[in-house]
């Protein structure tokens, strides 16, 4: 395997860090599920909506005493929540955004067509996922932003560093993904967490004979599970292989990568039913009812539930780390994803959309955003952390243990391969899992006709 670049001291990558390893090279940094959320005409925002596409796309607009003119915002963000959170984070800049939203998945999906015609600045992903795109010269360059950054450490700056040295992304936030449960159901039954496979496995034989679903499982959109293979491949084969393999320098056939889905296999009678029409909220809410116990997702799950009428549930949450698998392995790595922004190659307003992006990099946007969305930790450095939940600092603890950092499988390789190979052999594994040697041949003959940077 090439040796893969690494990051600074992780000490100087958002909040206090000490062992672990960002590595920047073709399955390094990328950005993640900022998952998102659509307001209410009549809150207090100060934001005006319009929805249309059936429901899926909103124009918001937050006017500011700027003389910089209208300036277009394409979000991801169409969950209640963090939607919600960006315009409170928009509110303060005092610059007239339109913000366009549009259903998660949907824009994830269409991107690529998306960018031929995109608003001014746009939602997206550090890493893989910014690089692909600067690459293609779709999105432009924002160095120039970046000298007027206060709080974003090195680790940021390559994280939104394409190959050509230049920056075209603006970091906001990160968290982690992890095992969540309901600390109750696992007290009121007696539970402990599991350290290791063995443990695992026991614990969800147990969890199925006290008649509670183990596994919360979801697959809509095509990206909730993958978390899972990466989760599987971290602990069997390490994380060296795991980026390697994502570069595209390792054969998907390989028995390394084939023991993945036969471990795999094994906990797929523990799943809910019906994984590939389940959505992450739909998977969320057996977490918050108690029906099932356990639940691989970001620290974002939280967005699922009512902070007024669910708080106790909100309270309640809280996640470990992914089992150990191979001791040689133990438990070193973790997934971090980071979001963030980005600025269109020729965008209609340029010095209005330098201004957002100047202001989002800043500390009163990110600061009001996290006072409405507490799943997610800010990615400058300078943010108020004072009113972190327990979520949060535990998010930031695993981290700070954690030897290696990894992003997501879709923001760690290709994003086309990911999504039109990967995350299909995945679809058609919890499909047919007894056809796992044909998923594999097929993943790495169509792995040829892709160029991995």
């Amino acid at each position: 395997m090439p040796r893969q670049p690494e990051s600074p001291s992780p000490s100087t990558v958002g909040f206090a860090l000490n062992r672990r390893r960002f590595v920047i090279g073709a399955a390094a940094f990328g950005g993640a599920v900022l998952l998102n959320a659509c307001g209410d005409d009549d809150d207090d925002s100060g934001v005006a909506t319009d929805d249309t596409a059936g429901g899926t796309e909103s124009t918001e607009t937050a006017e500011g005493s700027g003389d910089l003119g209208e300036i277009t915002l394409g979000s991801n963000q169409s969950d209640e929540v963090p939607k919600n959170a960006l315009a409170a984070a928009i509110a303060t800049t005092g610059l007239n955004v339109a913000v366009n939203t549009v259903d998660h998945n949907t824009f994830q999906e269409n991107f690529n067509t998306y960018i031929q015609q995109p608003d001014d600045t746009m939602t997206w992903f550090a890493g893989y996922r910014t690089r692909a795109f600067a690459r293609r010269g779709v999105v432009g360059d924002i160095s120039d932003v970046w000298e007027n950054l206060d709080g974003m450490s090195e680790g940021f700056r390559n994280a939104s560093t394409a190959s050509d040295g230049n920056q075209y992304f603006v970091p906001f936030t990160f968290y982690a993904w992890g095992v969540h449960y309901r600390k109750s159901l696992f007290e009121e039954n007696g539970y402990e967490i599991p350290e290791t496979w063995d443990d695992f496995m026991a614990l969800c034989e147990q969890m199925e004979s006290d008649g509670i679903t183990p596994l919360c499982a979801a697959n809509d959109g095509g990206w909730p599970q993958m978390g899972m293979f990466d989760m599987l491949n971290l602990r069997i084969n390490g994380y060296d292989f795991h980026v390697s393999l994502l570069g595209g320098n390792e054969d998907w056939t390989d028995d390394r990568v084939k023991e993945v889905f036969t471990t795999w296999e094994s906990i797929l009678p523990f799943y809910q039913p019906d994984v590939a029409g389940r959505t992450w909220q739909d998977a969320a809410n057996a977490l918050g009812d108690k029906s099932a116990g356990m639940f691989l997702i970001g620290n974002f799950v939280n967005q699922n539930f009512d902070a007024d009428t669910q708080a106790d549930i909100i309270e309640d949450v809280d996640f470990f780390l992914f089992p150990e698998i191979n001791p040689e392995h133990e438990r070193n790595a973790i997934e971090a994803p980071i979001d963030g922004f980005m600025m269109a190659s020729e965008p209609a307003n340029e010095e209005g959309a330098k201004a957002l992006l100047t202001a989002l990099g800043g500390t009163d946007t990110i600061n009001a955003y996290l006072e409405i969305d507490p799943s997610v930790v800010a990615a400058n450095e300078n943010a108020d952390t004072s009113a972190y939940n327990a979520l949060q600092q535990k998010a930031t603890e695993l981290i700070n243990e954690s030897t290696y950092v990894a992003q997501f499988l879709d923001r760690d390789t290709d994003p086309s391969f990911a999504a039109d190979v990967v995350g299909v052999a995945i679809a058609d594994f919890l499909a047919d899992p007894g056809s796992i040697d044909t998923i594999l041949s097929t993943v790495e003959e169509q792995k040829a006709t892709y160029t991995f940077e």
